[in-house]
């Protein structure tokens, strides 16, 4: 689904990207990984196309995404940034209806309203359809942002740190919610900074460091401890849970 080749960016004279090259799937749920100030956000600022690209390509289904404009490109990507907020208490289906805005300007039709209705049934938040925003928890706000996402019907969908300030509920609550969008003909791909939900739930994990995409080696796993060090100068213990590999960052250096 999507394509980077060669992408650098700089901020001035300060390089925040450095020959970024990757391969996201389709209908799939990947997660990029690493430390603060490595450039994920501006990586995803590159895919929205909220900076331009300068140096490299990104492609979406083999197309620049320079080419996709207005209509198609709401049609294409939805893009759920770190930070939002209103201050302003619109009720939570006038929120979500605005990802309907690139169709249907100011008159949403019938059929936009039945979206709305159904984005909010599929992320089991149809409850609070006339509660006004404002007065939503963290969790439930980044559910109706997502639910607004989910009306726009985008193709890719880009999330920035999605469970930052979620508790542990929202953070397990909303990563099931993502991986079963990605098996509903949705490509999603989330920034985050917990190693050990990613491993849970996504189907891809990709690993930044110092403005660089960092692979383990061929034949050493993604949650090798010596690898993890690598990317987050912490030494981390591997532990199993059930079937599944978790990680636990060694304090006694501290």
């Amino acid at each position: 689904m999507i394509q980077i080749d060669q992408l650098n960016y700089a901020y001035g004279h300060k390089q925040v990207l450095k020959n970024i090259h990757l391969d996201f799937p389709e209908n799939q749920f990947s997660v990029i990984l690493g430390r603060n100030g490595c450039g994920k956000s501006t990586l995803f600022k590159l895919m929205a196309g909220l900076e331009p690209v300068k140096d490299g390509l990104i492609r979406y289904s083999g197309k620049p995404l320079s080419d996709f404009k207005g209509k198609d490109r709401a049609a294409l990507l939805g893009f759920l940034p770190q930070f939002h907020k209103t201050v302003f208490p619109f009720l939570v289906k006038d929120v979500v209806i605005t990802g309907r805005a690139a169709f249907s300007r100011y008159r949403p039709s019938k059929s936009d309203w039945e979206r709305v209705d159904q984005a909010l049934l599929d992320l089991d938040i149809e409850h609070l359809r006339d509660r006004p925003y404002t007065e939503l928890s963290g969790g439930e706000r980044q559910l109706v942002m997502i639910a607004r996402i989910l009306v726009q019907a985008p193709k890719v969908i880009l999330l920035d740190e999605p469970t930052n300030h979620l508790d542990v509920y929202y953070q397990s609550y909303l990563m099931k919610k993502l991986r079963q969008l990605s098996r509903q003909n949705f490509t999603v791909i989330a920034i985050m900074h917990d190693p050990n939900l990613a491993f849970l739930f996504a189907d891809h994990l990709f690993f930044m460091r110092q403005h660089e995409v960092v692979k383990p080696e061929s034949k050493t796993r993604i949650t090798d401890p010596k690898f993890l060090k690598g990317v987050y100068d912490v030494e981390f213990h591997e532990a199993m849970i059930q079937d599944k590999t978790i990680v636990i960052p060694d304090h006694s250096w501290l």
